[in-house]
């Protein structure tokens, strides 16, 4: 296991969101550790991007810590009651990150089966244990994650992420971003990136 350096971060946001594909995001709480494989991100550059929340350099109290510089974790609540992590990006002042639409669960699906349906693993259903991680805010829920490790660094203890010291390989699929309609020109940008094939990818547009 090797977790990322803050020299991974701090690249193009487009590299970062296709690299951070087949990595391992970790969690890191006083009831368990959980675990998910990475397989579906989408990259959002601020200043010319009209889907993202620093769209024009704009800033605001809760998009501040956009502007650090990469590695740490942007946390926002979306409908009043999901929450969707994004790693920041690039350099400081840069106003980009990438969002963690997906992951595979691979350690303390117990506890994420709790966290989401409120039953234990074995009471899920197939659909249910797909269903598991398989959108941001259900990856936010599943692992515990909100508002309280917004701003949190990556290179800590308690939310990192690592990559195995051999990946197993695969695809990498690209589509337009989901949900995103209302952002003119910038709805076209295909930059979402996903492992092809992989059962917990939210949406299947394979090209």
């Amino acid at each position: 296991m090797k977790k990322l350096n803050k020299a991974f971060y701090t690249r193009d946001t487009l590299t970062v969101a296709k690299e951070l594909l087949g990595k391992y995001l970790a969690v890191n709480n006083d009831e368990e550790k959980m675990i998910v494989k990475i397989v579906e991100t989408e990259a959002y550059i601020g200043p010319i991007d009209k889907a993202c929340h620093t769209y024009n350099n704009r800033r605001t109290k809760r998009t501040e810590i956009m502007y650090s510089s990469g590695g740490y974790a942007y946390i926002y609540q979306i409908y009043g009651m999901y929450f969707c992590l994004n790693v920041v990006t690039e350099n400081e002042d840069a106003g980009t990150a990438v969002l963690i639409r997906a992951g595979e669960p691979i350690k303390g699906v117990e506890r994420m089966a709790v966290n989401r349906f409120s039953k234990k693993l074995n009471e899920l259903s197939k659909k249910e244990i797909l269903n598991l991680t398989n959108g941001p805010g259900k990856l936010c829920r599943a692992l515990g994650l909100d508002k309280r490790q917004n701003g949190s660094s990556l290179l800590g203890k308690e939310l990192f992420i690592f990559a195995e010291d051999v990946e197993e390989p695969f695809q990498i699929a690209l589509s337009k971003r989901i949900g995103i309609d209302y952002a003119e020109e910038a709805r076209d940008y295909e930059w979402r990136f996903y492992i092809k094939d992989n059962p917990y990818v939210s949406v299947k547009t394979n090209k």
